[in-house]
């Protein structure tokens, strides 16, 4: 089991758009793998492959029970709308309400290039669209507004000066 290391916000990955896979190989198959592996450490919903550092348009789910990958995903519908609170393994220590779709389908293909439809509701329609936002270089926090992007700010830089204190606490004047 690979459980591989989360890109932070900050980190250029992140903000890069992934690129479309057209090598169906060997690699595919251990990144795949390492997706599977790393969305499963408890409380991991959903995992997008720039998260741990590849610029591939690939990323797995684990919700309510369903585990799975899709490459090159495309929401091809969304219909409804639902109000909860959203996080993101790369920007930790904070959460925010956000409105997406209630139910959303997104398509693409598997390691043998077969078609993968994905269909989910709630938490699952959640996750498929948090993870097709992280392939085209986006986080959550880009589509908050008003006072619900502030108050996300407010906490990213409280915890950006808490962390630079605990680097600083050590080290002699």
């Amino acid at each position: 089991m690979t459980d591989r290391p989360l890109r932070l916000l900050g980190d250029p990955a992140l903000r890069t758009p992934c690129e479309p896979v057209v090598r169906f190989d060997a690699a595919l198959t251990r990144l795949v793998d390492d997706l599977l592996d790393t969305v499963r450490v408890p409380g991991r919903a959903g995992l997008a492959a720039n998260q741990i550092g590849s610029g591939l348009a690939v990323f797995a789910y684990n919700v309510d029970g369903q585990l799975g990958y899709v490459i090159n995903p495309v929401i091809t519908e969304t219909s409804g709308e639902q109000d909860g609170y959203e996080g993101c393994l790369s920007v930790p220590g904070v959460s925010a309400a956000l409105r997406r779709a209630a139910s959303v389908t997104v398509v693409g293909v598997d390691l043998l290039q077969d078609p993968a439809t994905v269909t989910g509701e709630g938490e699952l329609a959640r996750c498929l669209q948090h993870e097709t936002g992280h392939l085209r270089g986006e986080l959550y926090i880009d589509l908050l507004a008003g006072d619900e992007r502030r108050e996300v700010m407010r906490q990213l830089r409280q915890l950006t000066l808490a962390g630079s204190d605990s680097r600083s606490a050590g080290k002699a004047p």
